[in-house]
């Protein structure tokens, strides 16, 4: 099975608005164990299942989207048979989409027998949307520019605490609701930077930001009531994840991760005590004779080859 995890952003700045139109921003990113499952078959055309109602499986799929540019970017005529199980919440700001894409990159990669190196996998991921450059690799990273231009940054393990209400929202409409008054200066980023350096939750309960939270729960109440419930519920400190609403809370350990989850009863509610990851974003089993990405085999990295050598994609969520 291949699995593609969701991230959470530890903080994210909007600093200035770009003359193309995009917004300059710093955050924070890290993925968790909470992913989606693919299975990625050779076939004739291609084609996407979801388990999830309602979700596209055509062209305005990014998932969908990530195979067709990797084919016509690699001048091949191959198909694939996508099968997804949906775990991550669509539209919930936590990258599922993104990390979709990056799994199915990363997959038909390996399937056609493309070995593409890593760097030029990433040229075109950028393409499809900001977010997903990260998730071809996934850990700990420090996001600039878009959302493109990534550090990796290390840090210790933190247990979370996720909590959607079971709705989304739209990262676009997020970015087009910020004002010059909003944008700040990248302190916070560096903050927070700080305190995963430091090792302690509690540091790192008291840095999280996020620069789009205000613009987004004033349209979403609901964000603050789910921050005043993890907070009553003993998490140490909560923010939103990139464009929400889903939010995540920090707690002292995973037991106590559990613990704070068990007191969130709101039916309403979808909530997931998580790690977060230090290994690849995406990670593939061997495969039966390059037939299908995702059988069942060894678990390993998705292999990322050498490292050597518009549609306007959405904004960093």
């Amino acid at each position: 099975m291949l699995s593609a995890a969701a991230k959470v952003n530890l903080a994210l700045e909007v600093l200035s608005k770009r003359a193309d139109g995009y917004h300059e921003i710093a955050t924070v990113m890290q993925t968790v164990d909470l992913s989606d499952r693919l299975i990625l078959e050779d076939a004739e055309t291609l084609a996407l299942r979801v388990s999830a109602p309602g979700v596209p499986t055509d062209s305005t799929n990014l998932a969908v989207r990530a195979a067709l540019a990797l084919r016509e970017a690699a001048g091949v005529a191959r198909g694939a048979r996508i099968t997804l199980d949906k775990r991550v919440p669509v539209a919930g700001g936590l990258g599922g989409g993104s990390a979709d894409a990056a799994a199915v990159l990363l997959g038909l990669n390996r399937l056609w027998g493309l070995r593409w190196p890593l760097p030029r996998l990433a040229n075109l991921a950028v393409t499809l949307g900001m977010d997903v450059p990260f998730f071809l690799r996934g850990g700990t990273a420090l996001a600039t520019g878009r959302g493109e231009t990534l550090e990796p940054v290390v840090g210790g393990a933190l247990a979370l605490v996720l909590v959607n209400p079971g709705f989304g929202s739209s990262t676009a409409e997020a970015y087009r609701r910020v004002t010059p008054q909003m944008y700040t200066d990248g302190k916070r980023t560096q903050a927070l930077l700080d305190a995963l350096r430091s090792r302690r939750a509690a540091r790192v309960a008291a840095s999280l930001y996020n620069g789009l939270e205000g613009v987004v729960a004033r349209h979403h109440p609901e964000i603050g009531r789910m921050e005043a419930a993890l907070l009553a519920a003993g998490a140490l400190g909560a923010t939103m994840s990139g464009s929400g609403p889903t939010v995540l809370g920090v707690a002292r350990s995973f037991e106590h991760a559990r613990q704070i989850r068990a007191r969130l009863t709101r039916a309403s509610w979808a909530c997931w005590a998580v790690r977060t990851t230090r290994g690849p974003a995406v990670r593939v089993r061997a495969m039966d004779a390059g037939r299908a990405a995702g059988r069942p085999g060894a678990e390993a990295p998705a292999p990322e080859a050498s490292d050597a050598g518009e549609s306007r994609p959405p904004e960093a969520s």
